[in-house]
């Protein structure tokens, strides 16, 4: 079941869903957006990525007002909020369509986990031929909610767990034993 404006409003008033900072105002029908927040990491380009060993070399940035996305980019990022799902609830990350008009792909594989806490690590590609000019605080994507059938047996305490800033990939933890 997909959580209505009410709901969402009601769990985080509850202190169920957390949301910092929370601003009423981005709550929207059955969806909360998120905001763009300052810290940003691109890959250089040091030959071929070896998910054994790991992303690579990345550049983490911290931007002022704005960051521009050049044509055909991959750039990470993160929201300004901190979010911490309860056991029940899991949520779909969706890009904002008036960015994806402009040729603006976000993603970050698409789904928070049922207990996951921390702030959202996006991944932003900019399929348009010219640069992408982003600013700080903007609304960027949006978490739809979905409360689970019951209780899982466990919730997630993953690698990303309790990120803060933007995080690089940890597929080389997948292969330590």
């Amino acid at each position: 079941m997909i959580l209505s404006d009410r709901s969402i409003k009601e769990l985080i008033k509850s202190g169920d869903l957390r949301v910092e900072p929370f601003d009423e105002n981005l709550v929207q029908s059955s969806s909360l957006d998120l905001r763009l927040g300052p810290e940003f990491a691109r890959y250089k380009d040091s030959g071929v990525i070896d998910v054994r060993k790991g992303p690579g070399k990345v550049d983490i940035l911290r931007a002022g007002e704005f960051i521009e996305i050049a044509p055909k980019e991959f750039l990470l990022a993160t929201t300004l909020e901190y979010v911490k799902l309860p056991p029940f609830l899991t949520a779909f990350v969706e890009g904002r369509s008036s960015l994806g008009r402009l040729g603006l792909f976000i993603e970050n594989a698409g789904w928070v986990d049922a207990g996951f806490e921390g702030q959202i690590t996006l991944e932003l590609y900019n399929a348009n031929r010219s640069p992408i000019r982003l600013y700080v605080g903007m609304r960027i994507c949006q978490l739809v909610f979905a409360r689970l059938d019951r209780n899982p047996e466990k919730v997630y305490r993953g690698k990303y767990s309790k990120q803060k800033g933007v995080v690089p990939s940890r597929i080389d933890q997948d292969f330590v034993r």
